[in-house]
């Protein structure tokens, strides 16, 4: 049974996705490369908001990353840590926890980014009002959704696509682990309606 909506749905608010904003070019690591405009889109209403962001990735030391939506404007600091095997991994400091993430969000009516810790029971992600069969969906569709875009594949012609360049086999194979569980989950509810429509 799906839990009644009374929190917010982060997916129908805006995201920043640190790594993201760096694959499609947004922001550079280690550089400035100046301003940029954004866009968020809804799969359901289409674009949603626009805006201009700005990052100084120069100085590990005083980064920051700057977002302006009409008159709103939001500057958050970054920083970088050292990884285990060499190179650095950047992330944002939430403007309310104090916290590292790589990712903030902007709920519906809130006057900022933040962390999800940040925001802790008002907000809650899409699959969380979605019965047991919709969430197995929803997931499958979020992987192949992850894979074709970092695949460059178009996630029309996929149910589930084959492992993008450069990716790891090992987390290729998490990804097709986990499709293939909520598969399992469709299987068995369509055997116990099958079942049931048998007993009728």
């Amino acid at each position: 049974m799906p839990r009644p909506r009374h929190r917010a749905c982060l997916e129908d608010g805006l995201k920043l996705d640190l790594n993201h904003l760096a694959r499609r070019g947004f922001v550079e690591f280690g550089a400035n490369i100046g301003v940029r405009g954004i866009t968020w889109t809804h799969s359901y209403w289409g674009q949603v908001a626009r805006g201009i962001i700005s990052a100084e990735m120069s100085d590990p030391h005083h980064a920051w990353l700057r977002i302006q939506i009409g008159e709103s404007v939001q500057r958050i600091t970054l920083v970088s840590r050292s990884r285990k095997f060499g190179g650095r991994q950047w992330f944002f400091v939430c403007p309310a926890t104090g916290g590292l993430a790589t990712v903030l969000w902007k709920p519906p009516g809130a006057a900022r980014f933040c962390s999800r810790q940040a925001w802790g029971r008002q907000v809650a992600y899409a699959s969380q009002f979605l019965g047991r069969d919709s969430r197995a969906h929803h997931g499958q569709s979020k992987i192949n959704s992850r894979l074709c875009s970092i695949g460059r594949f178009d996630p029309e012609d996929w149910n589930f696509p084959p492992k993008p360049k450069w990716m790891r086999w090992k987390t290729y194979n998490r990804h097709e682990q986990k499709f293939d569980d909520y598969e399992e989950i469709l299987g068995s509810g369509i055997e116990s309606l099958v079942a049931k429509l048998g007993g009728l």
